[in-house]
């Protein structure tokens, strides 16, 4: 098991929701961190079917004084089990740790996570630098980070092609998020075309030949499970006119390449650069959340195709980064970092690239990934 960057909240007394998408160690994390911890599984059948036919039961499960932590695994299963851990909060001061790979449920029911008193956390898939001496930069880019490819990397590629079916038969299906199934798993294919690019709604409708309102509600369920992200194009005090679509992003490398068809027309460097910026994304956004830097992530572009792949803003700094696999570095790779230091000269230039020692072109850090990724933590707390 690897030691994972999401700090245990040990300091205070609250409970607290633990967030993210099925598979990213949610479960091994807190039997790890809480050894002590009274456990109920909302995965279990008989579990589940107990509290859902009664949800005060969970008070008799209970030891009376009980001074420890108690978890519910996957509590959106039930929401209407969060009035009574409330209750409980409030009555006894139990304190509770809620893990969860959606909230959409939660608030449709109208549950009001409750009403503060419990903070929240997300778990990611694994980050280069949890796994440590095992990362492998072509590795990663080929499997992605979920923990249980890493228990049995034999089995990596069975794994992720049932990853996405799982999601649809537990989720999708069983919270009644769509009633079309085989649309949103035509939806979903179509979807990882858009992986990294800008994200254009009238166009997707169009390839799986459904409304566009379904569409976007097809993209809300994405993103409430925690599988996706939009990423907004930075537009902040603009002088240049910038585009308007998102950016959209699977939540791992893996499972992108998992989801996405590929056929003789699809090039290895086409899915290979685009798996690559993947791989940086989601380092950037669990770093960023785990360590608590507060950065802002987005993309910019301009209207005239100009375009830095990823933006961090925050209190005290603001940073681009522009991602290349290239193993050499050309001047027009440096080209749309440039506009945007003329644009912003308060910013910090990076590129990231396939190569295998820094080099400093003017105002350009140029780093190899392989190396930074591993170091991000230390990286990015320089700027925040």
């Amino acid at each position: 098991m690897y030691k994972r960057l999401l700090e245990a909240p040990k300091r205070h007394k609250s409970s607290f929701f633990l967030f993210g998408p099925r598979g990213t160690g949610k479960t091994s994390w807190t039997r790890a961190e809480f050894p002590n911890a009274i456990v109920f599984d909302l995965l279990s059948v008989s579990t589940y079917v107990e509290f859902l036919q009664n949800p005060s039961i969970l008070e008799e499960k209970i030891p009376k004084g009980f001074d420890d932590w108690i978890v519910i695994d996957e509590i959106q299963k039930i929401p209407d089990l969060l009035n009574e851990v409330h209750r409980l909060i409030e009555s006894h001061r139990y304190r509770f740790i809620l893990t969860g790979s959606s909230a959409r449920s939660l608030r449709r029911k109208g549950v009001n996570l409750l009403a503060g008193r419990a903070h929240s956390y997300k778990m990611f898939p694994l980050t280069a630098t949890e796994l440590g001496s095992d990362f492998h930069l072509n590795e990663s880019l080929l499997i992605g980070h979920l923990p249980a490819v890493y228990e049995n990397k034999n089995a990596a590629e069975e794994y992720l092609n049932s990853y996405i079916g799982t999601y649809l038969r537990e989720e999708v299906l069983q919270e009644g998020l769509t009633r079309n199934l085989a649309a949103f798993a035509r939806f979903l294919e179509i979807a990882s075309f858009s992986q990294g690019s800008l994200l254009n709604m009238s166009e997707v409708a169009r390839e799986c030949k459904i409304e566009r309102k379904i569409v976007e509600n097809y993209f809300t369920i994405l993103e409430d499970l925690l599988i996706a992200t939009r990423l907004p194009v930075f537009a902040k005090k603009a002088q240049r006119q910038t585009i308007v679509h998102p950016k959209l992003y699977y939540f791992d490398v893996g499972v992108y390449r998992a989801i996405r068809p590929k056929g003789p027309l699809d090039t290895p460097e086409l899915i290979g650069g685009t798996a690559l910026e993947t791989l940086v994304f989601q380092e950037l956004n669990a770093v960023n959340d785990y360590e608590r830097f507060n950065f802002e992530l987005y993309f910019w572009r301009t209207v005239e195709q100009q375009e830095v792949d990823f933006i961090l803003y925050g209190n005290k700094s603001l940073i681009a980064i522009e991602v290349k696999s290239s193993k050499t570095v050309h001047p027009s790779d440096l080209r749309s970092l440039q506009l945007f230091k003329e644009e912003y000269p308060i910013a910090k230039l990076f590129l990231f690239y396939g190569g295998k020692e820094p080099l400093y072109r003017g105002d350009i850090e140029i780093l190899p990934i392989a190396d930074i990724l591993p170091q991000l933590p230390q990286f990015l707390k320089k700027f925040a």
